[in-house]
């Protein structure tokens, strides 16, 4: 129909844009009249999106947009009742009482459930998963879909973690390691955590200080990997030992780093018969 409403609106099936888009299929073509029905974080000015509404209205296109409507508001139902059925399994899977402490805040995932779902995972597990930066409800929900609250079936972290092909390969022949990439993995948790993984970029917690100093080191798919592989780490700690997890900080890590690699380096000098003077710090 030549509407380019797209270039006004970003996201056409917001609020917006599905007022407009209705309101087309129910017979309204007067261009100012659609681009009143706006909503004030639309950043574009009426007179902007009635210039994007100037189509032909070819009655196979208004068809086919009513369709596609249709389709839209068909898929949302069968969405909604996936919400209700999923809150109903895990109020089955309810062990543990009382609500998650509040955390800071943070904006729901856009393909989140509808209900509380960061409240019944905690009702499940016993603690708060999304705690950890870079795990959302989603991922926690993934994760716990496929490996079950109960971690007693692996007896350490790395056994869980291996179980998710998230650690190293050991191909040794001859007492030489020949490879050590991991092993290929169909494994959704563990797609789930390095979708995680990948978000922590931005952080400025701990576990992003970590993840970007990996990619420092390292190409970027191996760095995801293995900050897949901590995530999982701490999971299997939270839901073994029952304790909730604590960001220490961006700071907190590099404070601790800063120490580590003091220490390496005054192992190495007196290896080599030498020793560290830290120089006089400017007043």
């Amino acid at each position: 129909m030549n509407v380019q409403l797209a270039n006004v609106i970003s996201d056409v099936v917001g609020e917006t844009g599905q007022k407009i888009l209705r309101a087309i299929v129910a017979g309204e073509r007067d261009g100012q009249v659609l681009g009143a029905m706006k909503n004030v974080r639309i950043h574009a000015s009426v007179d902007e999106i009635a210039k994007s509404l100037q189509g032909h209205w070819r009655v196979e296109h208004l068809f086919a947009l009513k369709q596609a409507l249709a389709a839209f508001d068909f898929i949302g139902t069968q969405l909604a009742e996936c919400d209700q059925e999923i809150e109903a399994q895990l109020k089955r899977l309810e062990v543990h009482e009382g609500d998650p402490a509040k955390g800071k805040k943070r904006s729901r995932p856009r393909n989140a459930p509808k209900f509380d779902l960061r409240t019944q995972l905690f009702k499940m597990c016993g603690v708060d998963l999304t705690r950890i930066d870079g795990i959302d409800v989603t991922t926690a929900l993934a994760v716990i879909s496929e490996t079950g609250a109960d971690m007693s079936r692996f007896p350490t972290e790395g056994h869980f973690a291996s179980w998710l092909g998230l650690c190293p390969g050991t191909k040794i022949t001859g007492g030489k390691v020949m490879s050590g990439k991991t092993k290929r993995c169909a494994n959704r948790a563990a797609q789930a955590l390095r979708l995680a993984a990948a978000a922590l970029r931005t952080s400025q917690s701990a576990l992003g200080a970590y993840f970007r100093r990996l990619c420092s080191r390292m190409d970027k798919p191996k760095a995801v990997t293995a900050a897949a592989h901590k995530l999982a780490r701490l999971i299997y700690t939270l839901l073994t030992k029952g304790q909730e997890y604590t960001d220490q900080g961006q700071d907190y890590y590099e404070q601790r780093y800063h120490q580590r690699v003091l220490r390496q380096l005054a192992q190495r000098a007196q290896k080599l018969g030498m020793k560290l003077v830290p120089t006089e710090q400017p007043a």
